[in-house]
């Protein structure tokens, strides 16, 4: 395959080629080599930017081939990035390991889509070749697909490869995702954001090598932070699915325990079902306006959109949703009274009433988690002043 060549109108710098290092002495000097010939070949105005938290030698072969070193001592995959991306000067960045796993011939043909219209473009190694052992056989069939799944799932991404480390993006859309993550979630956080911010992505097939030196990928824990942000990020998936869910089993299961109307098979249910159905219903009912809560947040303090819940707001003010708490703790507080009234008149005997006091705590609880949620609501809707 044959690279396009790239050409610039002047000669200030066009590309950032920035490359987290820590403790990668074994395959820094064969990187740069390839990254200083393919510079050369394709006449490309780029300088090297090596972000480097190492222990090892690696700072010294930095220094030795004169690139733009960049000492902070500070671990992190994205805290690499994010401080290289401080003291790049290019229009494109263009990102990768410098462990010896990525070919930097491939550089032209990122900075070329770049240059074609894209805003960011990301490598795909499962569409090229990749070498034996180069992938640990449960990260290539098990966790890199099935987290870049769930991204897809979750976001709406088309992104096959969601965690491969060779990407270029222009600097005027690095600047739109305002990333922040410091951890190997960083990679995950670029592709959700650049979703988000409907940035037009491309993606290149590449070919993958075995590493040299040690990894720095801890399968649980690296894969459990992934995960845990594309939860974190999804109010949609991680609250509302689930609490629709129980909100409306537990409506379910309340309404026909109250009337008698639980059968499984030959078996007939009567009020104990109930007290189950009410936790499920006064779970689900807060989780659901965790997620309103959740998805408030990203669009007064993360700048994200979400023309639904704009709408929203306009009709669940602090007022109207304290008025309708209200009238739901009422009617839940009348049939406490009527309940007590019935006791009194019972000289405080047996009384059958378990059902109406399951119902009247379900209403007063839902009533007052309404109240109070539409306070928690008005104030994450204040946006704070840039």
């Amino acid at each position: 395959m044959t690279n396009p060549e790239i050409t610039s109108r002047n000669k200030s710098i066009d590309i950032s080629i920035i490359l987290p290092c820590r403790n990668e002495e074994q395959a820094l000097a064969g990187c740069l080599i390839q990254i200083k010939s393919t510079i050369r070949k394709y006449k490309l105005h780029a300088e090297i930017i090596v972000s480097d938290s190492s222990s090892d030698n690696s700072p010294v072969i930095a220094r030795k081939f004169g690139v733009k070193l960049i000492k902070h001592d500070k671990e992190g995959y994205g805290r690499a990035y994010l401080e290289g991306f401080r003291e790049a000067q290019g229009k494109y960045f263009f990102m990768a390991d410098p462990d010896g796993s990525y070919d930097f011939e491939e550089i032209p043909r990122f900075i070329n889509k770049l240059q074609q219209g894209a805003d960011f473009v990301i490598g795909n190694r499962f569409a090229g070749q990749m070498d034996k052992e180069s992938m640990p056989w449960l990260h290539r069939h098990f966790g890199n697909p099935i987290l870049s799944f769930i991204l897809r799932v979750f976001f709406g991404s088309k992104i096959r490869d969601a965690h491969c480390g060779m990407r270029a993006i222009k600097k005027s859309s690095l600047q739109i995702l305002n990333l922040h993550t410091t951890g190997m979630e960083f990679a995950s956080e670029m592709v959700i954001k650049a979703t988000k911010k409907n940035l037009k992505t491309d993606q290149l097939p590449i070919n993958y090598h075995k590493r040299q030196g040690q990894s720095k990928l801890r399968m649980i824990t690296d894969g459990w932070r992934h995960l845990r942000f594309m939860l974190l990020y999804s109010p949609l998936f991680l609250f509302f699915i689930p609490g629709s869910f129980l909100f409306i089993t537990g409506l379910l299961g309340l309404t026909l325990s109250y009337f008698n109307l639980l059968y499984i098979s030959t078996w007939h249910f009567q009020y104990h079902p109930m007290f189950f159905a009410s936790a499920l219903l006064i779970t689900g009912y807060q989780l659901i306006f965790f997620a309103v809560f959740a998805k408030t947040y990203a669009m007064t303090h993360l700048e994200e959109d979400g023309l639904i819940m704009s709408k929203l707001h306009h009709y669940i003010t602090l007022e109207k949703g304290s008025l309708v708490g209200f009238v739901i703790s009422t009617i839940g507080l009348i049939l406490f009274i009527y309940i007590v009234t019935e006791w009194f008149q019972n000289d405080f005997g047996k009384l059958k009433q378990i059902k109406n006091s399951i119902v009247a705590l379900s209403l007063l609880t839902i009533g007052i988690q309404t109240i109070f949620s539409s306070f928690m609501l008005s104030i994450l809707s204040i946006k704070t002043k840039d």
